[in-house]
């Protein structure tokens, strides 16, 4: 089960380290896929900057946790990924649903999820 699991979150961790260089070296094309316009230059600089910086960085930890086994590692992206889901869930409040509102907190949960089941499998804490 534990080998699956680390499979899982490989899968996972280069899953979200292609959305972040897809971001860094393309950003209007992966903005487009997430319905973000940029605005100028420096809009593009904050696509270059920030997305990949999130995305990159909660792969990179989860490439760590699966392929050394550490469950510590699963944290970074286990609260990445939660913090971008309670901004969708602020954002369904704040501003109602939209049609496209679901299936990316439906993919963040899943995420956290089997994240969440590796951490465990491994002995969290260890």
């Amino acid at each position: 089960m534990l080998g699956i699991l680390r499979v899982a979150v490989g899968a996972i961790a280069l899953f979200n380290i292609a959305i972040g260089l897809g971001f860094l070296f393309n950003p209007a094309g992966a903005a487009a896929n997430f319905f973000l316009i940029p605005d100028g230059g420096q809009g593009m600089a904050t696509l270059r900057a920030d997305f990949p910086g999130f995305f990159i960085t909660g792969g990179t930890f989860a490439m760590i946790g699966a392929l050394q086994k550490d469950s510590r590692a699963l944290l970074v992206p286990m609260l990445l990924l939660a913090i971008a889901l309670t901004g969708r869930c602020v954002s369904l409040v704040a501003d109602g649903m939209g049609p496209d509102a679901i299936p990316p907190m439906v993919a963040e949960a899943v995420m956290i999820s089997v994240l969440a089941f590796a951490r465990q499998a491994m002995g969290a804490g260890k």
